[in-house]
């Protein structure tokens, strides 16, 4: 048999394929199924606190929880649940004489849950957002994770929450053993009722919250009794100022113990509560030295030591030394923009936040300097943080205006600049006070509730609504200038 010829490259056949075989395949494919969750975290986190409300302002309504017959009211009951979950301290009554023990332990136990469960919840959900974030931010959260609180997953968040609420109870209870020893035989009180009020203080200074039973003083602030105790007052100021840090750039300044270490939050937090405070203190000593309403009889070390109690707390917490109804009103226009401000991200106080504030004065400063970026201590903060931290002060400028001008038309014969101030300090979740919310209607007292509400949960659910989902950005539109000046 002959052997077959190998075909040559020429010999090759190609058959070219019919129309019919050149169309394309369609296959049905199933679109992939998400599981997104029934409630998300911010829903999770606003019905939460709103469900405490309500079940501590059903409590207080009881007979049992006041001093005297009948029900109380649910306008003061719902009030006073409203501003003890919010560790606000707006109160509408005398919370020292009308409450019962019943109804200060209820109180008590709003203000530990909503203080204490706030700064847990919110410190994971920044540590969520961090793993919502730019491939940038992500990297930069979690080194901070791991500096800081001492993980580099979100997996070891169990262990920080157990962290966290063990080592607030041990300064509740040192604040508290120190509060015992000044206090103890106030008013001839016994061990165990001077007890209660040294813990409940401890709790009310640490959370923010400005509630406080210790009997007042006729015709006194909540604190005013102590102004010329400054052991007691540097107490609660050192409470104040460590709940109102937060749990995160607590443990950072503790673990680095050196400044060039520190995390840039932590250096912008730290510098600018520093110069708030200098501020505060500063402008109440300066303005109020010579009011015989206010500090005018105070001797000068009491001055001293109540400016600076009070810029403390009147940023954060509330307690005062003073009426702030008779301060000047510069007084009144400074400490408005402070608690405006608030404390740190991730503590138990309120306000935009001084991180926020201290990412728009970087921008402000850069800008000034000619620099194209926000920059801070050496290094330059991301462009959608600037954002963030942009629209959180605006919207929460817009609903303070918004509520000052309704409560202005509800309550035409109350001073515009005492409505600004408790406007903001509600928003704020301070509680400091002109002294106009017993005497004003219903709906404005529950305009106040709002405030209340939405200044406690409003920056932290509006940063977790603003997380980018993912690292790509679709599309971008084309520049073009605008005229600015």
């Amino acid at each position: 048999m002959a052997s077959r010829r190998p075909r040559r490259p020429i010999d090759n056949i190609i058959r070219l394929r019919r129309r019919r075989e050149l169309s394309p395949t369609v296959a049905d494919v199933d679109a992939p199924r998400v599981n997104r969750p029934r409630f998300g975290t911010t829903s999770i986190l606003l019905s939460g606190f709103a469900l405490l409300i309500l079940v501590g302002g059903g409590l207080l309504t009881l007979p049992i929880a006041h001093n005297g017959a009948g029900f109380t009211t649910m306008e003061t009951a719902f009030f006073t649940s409203v501003s003890a979950v919010t560790v606000t301290g707006h109160t509408v009554v005398d919370t020292s004489t009308y409450w019962s023990s019943f109804g200060q332990a209820i109180i008590f136990l709003l203000i530990l849950v909503g203080g204490l469960g706030f700064m847990v919840v919110s410190t994971f959900i920044l540590l969520l957002i961090g793993q919502r974030s730019t491939l940038q931010e992500r990297i930069l959260t979690r080194g901070l994770m791991r500096d800081t609180v001492g993980v580099g997953q979100m997996g070891g968040l169990r262990h920080i929450g157990r962290t966290v609420v063990g080592v607030v109870f041990l300064v509740y209870a040192l604040g508290a053993a120190v509060i015992f020893a000044q206090t103890q035989g106030l008013d001839g009180l016994g061990n165990l009722q001077s007890l209660w009020h040294s813990i409940f203080l401890s709790v009310s200074s640490f959370n923010n919250a400005g509630f406080n039973i210790v009997p007042e003083v006729p015709g006194g602030s909540n604190v005013a009794r102590f102004v010329s105790d400054p052991g007691l007052l540097i107490t609660m100021t050192v409470l104040m100022i460590l709940g109102g840090l937060g749990w995160v750039l607590v443990v950072d300044v503790s673990r680095k113990r050196r400044i060039s270490r520190f995390s840039l939050e932590t250096k912008l937090v730290l510098v600018t509560s520093i110069l708030l405070w200098v501020l505060g203190a500063g402008v109440l000593y300066l303005a109020e030295f010579a009011n015989s309403e206010t500090m005018g009889n105070f001797s000068w070390i009491d001055k001293i030591m109540g400016a600076i109690f009070s810029s403390v707390s009147g940023r954060t917490a509330g307690f005062t030394i003073m009426d702030f109804g008779e301060v000047k009103d510069v007084t009144k226009s400074t400490f408005s923009g402070l608690m405006f401000i608030g404390g740190a991200a991730g503590s138990v106080a309120g306000g935009i936040k001084v991180a926020t504030f201290a990412v728009l004065m970087a921008a402000v400063i850069s800008s000034l300097r000619g620099r194209p970026h926000a920059e801070a201590f050496g290094r330059e903060i991301h462009q959608s943080q600037l954002h963030r931290a942009l629209t959180v002060a605006v919207l929460g400028f817009a609903f303070i205006v918004v509520s000052a001008t309704v409560l202005t038309t509800l309550e035409p014969d109350i001073p515009f600049i005492d409505i600004i101030f408790d406007t903001v300090s509600a928003f704020g979740t301070t509680g400091a006070s002109t002294g106009i919310i017993p005497d004003m209607g219903l709906a404005s007292k529950v305009l106040f509730m709002m405030l209340m509400y939405v200044g406690r949960l409003g920056p932290v659910a509006l940063a977790l609504a603003l997380a980018p989902e993912d690292d790509t950005e679709v599309y971008r539109f084309a520049q073009e200038s605008v005229k600015i000046g």
